[in-house]
């Protein structure tokens, strides 16, 4: 009897373990998770577009492929390489920052440039060709060229996860990194499935509402959609120049050249007199101007130089 009482409280004493450690890497992914915030924000904005000329039908699909892109980046590709550089190259953490914070700055800010610049407008079907095509061919470079964006956007939340986390072993940082991917996946993408189905919810509601109230209210989220549209891109857009600027202006300041941190810091301050919520956003208007000023100095760089020795071409155009 007293073996069986003895078990039972190592047993006990093992759950409690096991408990706190679960509290511990719910803590952790919220944590490294909130630090991602502008990239979930610019990921949940741009992923709409793809599925933008499909039919009905082909929406969620076209999403649920996406997000099951999105875990395998994050958990099959990125997860494991970000872990063995955590173990084995933990210096490369602050370039490979600024690698991604300058890629999200020459996005924001090319497309600012195409919008403002005049150019010449080749779009038509969902592809931005004149000719939609195959709807199949064309639904499986779309999808590819979401995965695509999106391995660029989860290596971005890896690594800026990876930097916020504090654990204390390898297996707790595997751990916590697994959640922050599958959190962040699960929010953006059942995001952006409420956000493309809304039109679809509002004209249901239109057509077969018995009062006039619902009948109203579904013509107007099918009017307000593409209002919506239009501001998750805007938004996407500011977030993109947010947080790449914050990115390099930090891990800048981590790797000991401390000027445009210090700067925006000084200024923030001097000007924010103490008010921590302007602080806050004088701090994200520097960061948006300067990943503006990174993204256009990059932009002759990345478009003459970088994409033609790939074939490739900016997602702007």
């Amino acid at each position: 009897m007293s073996g069986l009482l003895a078990l039972l409280d190592d047993v006990a004493a093992i759950a409690k373990v096991a408990a706190a450690s679960v509290d511990d890497i719910a803590a952790a992914a919220a944590k490294a998770g909130s630090k991602t915030a502008g990239v979930v924000i610019d990921d949940a904005a741009v992923t709409p577009k793809y599925v933008q000329g499909f039919a009905p039908a082909r929406e969620l699909p076209i999403i649920w492929r996406i997000a099951r892109g999105s875990l395998i980046n994050k958990l099959v590709l990125l997860m494991p390489a970000t872990l063995l550089m955590a173990a084995f190259a933990p210096w490369l953490v602050w370039p490979l920052l600024i690698l991604g914070g300058c890629y999200l700055c020459f996005e924001g800010a090319e497309k600012i440039v195409h919008v403002l610049m005049p150019h010449d407008d080749h779009s038509g079907g969902p592809d931005g060709s004149h000719a939609v095509g195959d709807p199949t061919h064309l639904e499986e470079q779309k999808v590819r060229g979401a995965i695509k964006t999106d391995f660029i956007l989860s290596a971005e939340i890896m690594v800026i996860s990876l930097s916020a986390i504090e654990a204390p072993s390898f297996w707790m940082q595997a751990a916590t990194l697994a959640v922050v991917a599958v959190m962040i996946t699960l929010a953006v993408y059942g995001a952006v499935a409420v956000i493309v189905k809304m039109d679809d919810v509002g004209l249901w509601m239109n057509q077969n509402g018995r009062t006039g109230f619902s009948r109203n209210l579904g013509a107007g989220i099918v009017r307000f959609m593409p209002w919506l549209l239009k501001a998750l891109m805007i938004i996407g857009t500011a977030a993109m120049l947010w947080v790449g600027g914050s990115i390099v202006e930090h891990s800048l300041h981590e790797m000991g050249w401390h000027l445009p941190y210090e700067t925006i810091k000084h200024i923030a301050h001097d000007f924010g007199a103490g008010n921590g919520a302007l602080e806050w956003a004088l701090t994200a208007v520097m960061d948006f101007l300067l990943g503006f000023v990174i993204g256009l100095i990059l932009i002759p760089i990345v478009v003459k130089g970088i994409m033609p020795l790939f074939g490739g071409k900016s997602a702007a155009h």
